[in-house]
């Protein structure tokens, strides 16, 4: 049946605070429970072949485990074929033991079996292996309720694809009172359009999907302080009350069509005066009230009858016959169901209750079951169950759900997103258990920052000296972690952790995380006002992550409280921040890419490295600014010493020229101290006059300047002890083609001109191009003459030289007055928060996390690591303007996303984005050239192989590196993609990198990884 407009505008449209937005009205044209109003003649049938007994039995539904055992199935299926049980509610086991169990189950009931579960938050609440979705607390911070819905539905998908008919939720309890001590988190709030409107949305995804939606606990648990499991709660409230504010979200379910509620265990003397008599085996509750006075004609289920806020007072049998009296439809979880059937046999008999009200009741499931459709009954399918039960679509909304509820309730002098965090001077702190939380590691993505911990039984003195330590940090980013749900235990906030907070607060700038119920904030409202609070209302991976995101913008803030967390934060509470600035992290799917695709990636880098293209790497790939592929592999050498770390440094090469030349150039273009057309004498007046001075910067940046390919500058400084003819002979002898190069200038056969290298620094030797190696400073001039000297090729064509740059690192630092390496770090690398990003990578980090590259037997006569490959760049003292660059993948990647976002990165505007246009584009396609000013294009001809894949766009753009690296982005499909490695260990001639055409076939993968509307072909 196709649901009204004003139904559909109910769902789309109703905005859930009324404090801060104007109340959309739920009414709308009255709808009947989905398996209600229509003939079921598989019902009849089935009904017509039922004994009494059977038909009683129907009624039942009895509690199963998968994790109990071939006993506890025997025993269950001895009930369901003596008894005829209608229904199982399943708890704690896994999936693919609960599907099996169900078909065993089912292969011994007459009638199919209704299966059900309590799954509020999915089926990830009862079974391993399966995924959980944030509890309604955490939904209720969400201000749009079609993600609800979506994660109605999922959850919908993922029970039919287990067996399951029924889902005890959504919870409609209004969690009014903080001390609630069995409903708090499960609760959508305390407003009750915010209940209303989302448990309409959750009920609609899953009963627009055939699971059965069961709203509970009917009429109202929200306001108790008692745990029903344990005794009997009483809710004191006034008619006029219960009507205005418990009754409300069931009567607006009703209204839209709720297929079923549970009755809850509750004393409500305004309804019943009866002593100890719970709602749930009330008549004037079940009957007059819900069935009568609110018209609900669904199925009606007991809460379990076997918790003790009824069975302390009622004997089984006794209990399942108040429980019809009241108007129930379904036992749910009796305590002894030979007993309870004999007792309701006798009762039946006696006329006590007729055998019509039992066939009604009947009736009403076994139309429920063909509604199911377990009128065409199949087998649960094992093969590909937890697969299909954990999809990447899934995780992808679980992330959406997460996402858009973290809640930012202050944000002092909008300190959020962190802008310009070259001023920063930040620390992160975590109370946990657990050595590096996620929320610390996702922190260290936007920048390295020094992190502490402490956990709960830290002692006075340890707490101390890491607080004084801290309040050295102008700002100090706090995660609190294993927190607790229940109030008695103060939501796992423990004196430690508000005393830290509160000294450091008094000392620095603040921004706490708490990972737990907004409930919490009581505890800090006596502190000293916080820069920021993040609520991110549970402890789970996703949340630590976004929440982490939050703070330094990868993702935008959205969520507001769905209760009072304190005085100071009432419901409604919640900051927006409207852009996001950063790199987000998540998982392809977001970008509309495949997982599975992506993974193909895996296998190529795997067999690059077993080749021994490689010892190991790092890739990356974002889209739309979102990363969505980030991984590490193999080893920084062939005998897997170290494994590759995210956090470790890669030598760049050439790709320092669109990461250090080319930025600093457009900013000194932006500065109109630099222009493509002039010659390069403008900015080095020396060269004036003379064949290199006349050469145009725009050709020089898109190597078209005539310069030779290269100068083996240090060829020069050693001399040759044995002849031509001696070397050939050695050479002969040698197995491996690889060593040859590097052999004819073993140390035996060569020796450093004296004068030019000295081990040790002093005021002359002081440019150092290697561990125990010194150059003097005098032969940079020598360099630089070389060059000056070079012969220029007599056609402007198109070949790839170094040597230009090196002209252009002298300009970059005569107009800036500063070196290369402080003026890209303080301009660029420092403020897109690229801490790993920079030349000289020793004097930062230890030579540890540095991945070494070649076993310089040529020149250095050493295993490079932490000194840059490229002679001449370590001639020049690491910093050149061709290589010397390091960093890790992710580093980069911020750099090249902020080319794809036209200049801007971080909420900070870089370049203009015309400048970007400008220098990204072909220069001179027309001619065969296919490079941009400094940056490398996809190749012209068809025919030929280039830098990038064929499938790149020609807007696309980037660098490829010597060492065996890459980057790239394409703005067309907003892609950066980032490729580093040391394919040069241990010898630079190693060109199987190439060879198996690693880098484009990745690239390939990732562009055939759209999807399927975007997919782009060869």
């Amino acid at each position: 049946m196709k649901r009204p407009l004003l139904y559909l505008l109910a769902l789309l449209f109703f905005i859930p605070y009324q404090k801060i937005y104007s109340q959309t009205d739920l009414e709308f044209v009255r709808q009947l429970p989905p398996f209600t109003g229509t003939h079921s003649a598989w019902a009849d049938s089935v009904f017509n072949t039922l004994s009494p007994e059977e038909r009683l039995g129907q009624l039942f539904m009895v509690a199963a485990w998968s994790n109990r055992g071939h006993e506890h199935t025997a025993e269950l299926s001895g009930l369901i074929s003596k008894y005829g049980i209608g229904g199982i509610i399943f708890f704690q086991g896994g999936p693919v033991r609960q599907a099996r169990m169900t078909n065993t189950l089912q292969s011994v009931s007459k009638v199919p079996l209704l299966i059900a579960m309590d799954a509020e938050w999915g089926l990830g609440m009862r079974l391993d292996s399966t995924m959980s979705f944030p509890r309604q607390m955490m939904l209720g911070a969400i201000d749009n309720n079609q993600l609800i819905y979506r994660m109605g539905v999922e959850i919908a998908r993922q029970m039919k694809r287990l067996g399951i008919h029924v889902n005890f939720a959504p919870v409609l309890d209004i969690n009014n009172n903080p001390a609630n001590p069995v409903i708090g988190s499960r609760s959508f709030g305390e407003d009750r359009w915010n209940v209303s409107s989302k448990g309409l949305a959750y009920m609609l995804g899953m009963q627009d999907n055939k699971v059965l939606a069961v709203g509970k606990h009917f009429p109202g648990h929200g306001d108790t302080n008692v745990d029903s499991h344990y005794g009997l709660p009483v809710i004191p409230f006034s008619r006029e009350r219960l009507d205005s504010l418990e009754l409300f979200p069931f009567q607006q379910l009703i209204n839209a069509g709720l297929g079923g509620i549970m009755s809850a265990h509750l004393h409500i003397p305004e309804l019943d005066s009866g002593k100890n008599v719970a709602a749930s085996v009330s008549k004037a509750v079940i009957h007059d009230l819900l069935i009568e006075e609110l018209g609900f004609e669904g199925l009606i289920f007991t809460d379990a009858l076997n918790m003790k806020g009824v069975s302390d007072y009622f004997q089984p049998g006794e209990l399942e016959l108040l429980a019809l009296h009241a108007g129930n439809d379904v036992l749910l979880f009796p305590e002894d169901v030979p007993r309870a059937i004999a007792h309701l046999k006798r009762e039946i008999r006696r006329g006590s209750i007729s055998q019509d009200e039992i066939d009604l009741r009947c009736r009403r499931i076994l139309a429920m079951k063909h509604w199911a459709g377990l009128n065409k009954y199949r087998p649960v399918p094992v093969a590909g169950l937890v697969k299909d039960l954990n999809t990447k679509d899934g995780e992808l909304l679980q992330r959406e759900l997460i996402e858009k509820a973290i809640t930012l309730v202050e944000n002092k002098n909008s300190l959020l997103p962190l802008q310009r965090i070259d001023t920063l001077n930040l620390a992160s702190l975590v109370f946990s258990r657990h050595e590096q939380t996620t929320f610390q590691k996702t922190l260290a993505h936007y920048m390295e920052m020094d992190q502490f911990q402490l956990t709960r039984e830290t002692g006075f003195q340890e707490m101390m000296n890491v607080v004084n330590k801290l309040i050295a940090y102008d700002l100090v980013i706090i995660g609190v972690h294993d927190t607790d749900m229940r109030v008695t235990r103060q939501f796992g906030i423990t004196p430690l952790i508000t005393d830290v907070v509160r000294r450091l607060s008094e000392h620095t700038r603040v921004i706490l995380t708490v990972f737990g119920s907004p409930y919490s904030l009581s505890y800090f409202d006596h502190l000293p006002k916080l820069s920021a609070i993040i609520i991110s209302y549970e402890d789970h991976s996703f949340t630590q992550s976004y929440s982490a995101q939050l703070i330094f913008g990868g993702i935008t803030a959205s969520g507001v409280l769905p209760v009072k967390a304190s005085e100071g934060y009432p419901a409604g509470t919640g900051i927006k921040t409207n852009v996001r600035t950063r790199l987000k992290y998540s998982v392809p799917e977001e970008a509309g890419m495949s997982s599975d695709r992506l993974d193909e990636i895996d296998s190529i880098v795997l067999n690059a490295i077993r080749r021994k293209a490689m010892p190991g790497g790092q890739v990356l790939v974002a889209r739309n600014g979102v990363v969505v592929y980030h991984k590490s592999f193999g080893h920084h050498t062939y005998r897997n010493d170290k494994n590759v770390e995210y956090s470790d440094l890669y030598d760049l090469a050439s790709l320092t020229k669109i990461a250090a030349s080319v930025p600093a150039v457009m900013r000194l273009y932006e500065r109109e101290l630099i222009h493509p057309d002039n010659r390069l004498s403008s900015i080095l007046p020396t060269l004036a006059g003379t064949d290199k001075g006349e050469m145009l910067i725009r050709d020089i940046l898109t190597h078209q300047a005539r310069l030779p390919a290269w100068i083996p500058f240090y060829q020069r400084t050693y001399q040759t002890l044995f002849s031509d003819e001696e070397l050939f002979s050695r050479s002969l002898s040698l197995t491996h083609p690889f060593r040859l190069a590097n052999n004819l200038f073993l140390n035996r056969n060569h020796r450093f001109t004296e004068g030019i290298f000295s081990p040790r620094p002093d005021s002359d030797f002081y440019i150092r191009v290697a561990e125990n190696l010194y150059m003097n400073r005098s032969y940079i001039d020598t360099i630089y003459r070389l060059i000056d000297e070079s012969e220029l090729r007599p056609g402007k064509e198109y070949l790839y030289s170094d040597l230009g740059y090196y002209f252009l690192l002298r300009a970059i630092e005569g107009l800036t007055f500063d070196r290369l390496d402080y003026f890209v770090e303080q301009q660029f690398y420092s403020r897109l928060g690229a801490s790993t990003m920079g030349y000289l990578p020793l004097r930062k980090f230890s030579k540890s996390r540095i991945t070494p590259t070649e076993n310089d037997l040529a020149f250095r006569r050493q295993t490079l690591q932490g000194y840059v490959h490229d002679p001449g760049a370590a001639m020049l003292g690491g910093v050149g303007g061709h290589a010397g660059l390091f960093s890790n993948a992710n580093d980069l990647a911020k750099l090249m996303q902020m080319y794809l976002w036209k200049g801007e990165y971080g909420g900070e505007r870089f370049f203009q984005p015309s400048t970007i246009e400008l220098f990204t584009s072909c220069q001179f396609c027309d001619s065969g050239n296919r490079r941009g000013l400094g940056f490398d294009k996809p190749e012209i001809d068809p025919k030929k192989n280039g830098p990038s894949s064929k499938l790149a766009s020609p807007e696309s753009f980037g660098h490829s590196g010597f060492t065996g690296t890459i980057a790239w982005a394409d703005p067309v499909h907003q892609l950066v993609y980032i490729f580093l490695s040391n394919r040069v260990y241990p010898d630079q001639l190693n060109n199987l990198l190439t060879e198996l055409n690693v880098r484009t076939r990745i690239q390939d993968v990732i562009y055939q990884s759209f999807r399927p509307e975007e997919a782009i072909s060869p």
